[in-house]
């Protein structure tokens, strides 16, 4: 006879690891983003909210930084509010 799983243990056990993985991130940002789009989680079945917990785990181990550093950052910001320049050094180069 084959058991049946155990979603609550399950949803437990991933609530957990991506508290471990990811502690810069509450419990509430975690369940809020894994049940964006769902609608009414009022009566979302277990399995489904297995279902979306993983996928929401999947997206954040994928999810790369695009901007390593703030130096980065903050050079782009910079070069961003002095686009005069930019445009004159293009004008420049043309010539």
């Amino acid at each position: 006879m084959k058991r049946k799983p155990n979603y609550h243990k399950q949803i437990i056990a991933l609530l957990e690891d991506l508290c471990k993985t990811y502690p810069e991130y509450n419990m509430g940002r975690h369940l809020s983003t894994a049940l964006d789009g769902y609608g009414e989680a009022w009566g979302l079945p277990d399995k489904e909210f297995v279902f979306l917990l993983e996928k929401y785990k999947t997206r954040m181990e994928l999810d790369i930084p695009h901007i390593a550093d703030n130096e980065e950052l903050d050079q782009i910001l910079r070069e961003g509010m002095d686009l005069d320049s930019l445009f004159k050094e293009e004008d420049n180069e043309e010539y």
